[in-house]
């Protein structure tokens, strides 16, 4: 008899971890010397289409606008704008709508 537990994610979990793992990607364009601004011209409009359809609407639209702004900007890819959006949506958003 198995003894494994199945763990089922929420939408909402699945949403963090994505955008965790784009964050960290974006982070990573610099922990290759050289490598960093150029990686950005191509993940910079990559970002940007994936925050679109992972956030629907007008917050996905001017959220994928800021994220192709702040990877496509030199130093700025410090700011974890998947993460931002998903703690806006989920805590920030939740509380004005309770």
């Amino acid at each position: 008899m198995s003894t494994k537990t199945h763990y089922k994610l929420t939408h909402k979990t699945k949403l963090l971890l994505i955008g965790l793992g784009m964050d960290l990607v974006g982070y990573a364009s610099y922990a290759v010397l050289g490598v960093g601004e150029w990686f950005d011209v191509v993940w910079a409009p990559l970002a940007a289409y994936v925050f679109y359809r992972l956030y629907p609407g007008t917050e996905g639209k001017v959220g994928s606008l800021i994220t192709f702004a702040e990877e496509a900007l030199p130093m700025t890819d410090i700011i974890p704008t998947f993460t931002l959006m998903w703690f806006y949506t989920f805590v920030i958003k939740k509380k004005k709508n309770s």
